[in-house]
């Protein structure tokens, strides 16, 4: 198996973060990583996310730092020319995936329905993101749509929060869940850091106690 989704899985959480000032990216990259949460995913949805992923790179290696709301292949060029260890994608592109994975990067794009993981499927991935999941059906819905698809892991993100985030990470077919409880863009904003770290922190400690 690939050596960034073994990350990925290891790590259980994956920060979703938007990062509006560059001079954010590493406070916000030390406080995961203190809090036991080393990797993010940070959004395309803002001039200085590939600058902020670059920075957390070079600072901070041991993190997994992918990059997400990828849309075009300008984006995926950026993201790749960053640093970013994987894609994510709010749906899926088949040509925005063939092009992320001919660059031999892993590539988690959006689904929610049988078709769409057919799709993904037909591309040669067994991994995906599940979104938005909460309002998709949630849990229910993937233990669904897994029935059909052994092969087929999860990463569910949209509507995860500290609440319901031990009932995923329980099922053995979600890889690991994407949140922004920990790292809310507000936190970031007010440059709260030090209640991301303990946001972080309580985290990880739930991955620990579900997955051991």
């Amino acid at each position: 198996m690939n050596e960034v989704i073994e990350k990925l899985k290891k790590t259980g959480i994956v920060p979703v973060v938007v990062i509006e000032n560059e001079e954010d990216a590493l406070p916000l990259a030390r406080a995961l990583c203190n809090g036991g949460l080393p990797c993010a995913e940070v959004t395309f949805r803002t001039s200085a996310a590939a600058s902020a992923i670059r920075l957390i790179k070079e600072a901070y290696p041991q993190m997994c730092v992918g990059a997400g709301t990828v849309l075009t292949k300008q984006q995926v060029d950026e993201a790749v020319a960053s640093g970013s260890e994987f894609i994510v994608s709010p749906g899926l592109n088949p040509n925005i995936v063939t092009y992320v994975l001919e660059k031999g990067i892993p590539m988690l794009p959006g689904t929610c329905t049988p078709s769409d993981i057919e799709r993904a499927l037909e591309l040669g991935l067994t991994q995906v993101k599940f979104f938005p999941a909460e309002p998709s059906g949630g849990l229910p819905m993937i233990k669904a749509l897994a029935a059909p698809y052994v092969d087929v892991e999860f990463m569910p993100t949209g509507g995860i929060n500290i609440q319901n985030v031990r009932e995923y990470l329980s099922y053995k077919r979600i890889m690991c869940v994407g949140g922004t409880w920990m790292v809310k863009p507000q936190l970031i904003q007010e440059k709260r850091f030090d209640e991301i770290e303990k946001l972080a922190r309580e985290a990880a400690d739930i991955v620990k106690e579900v997955r051991g």
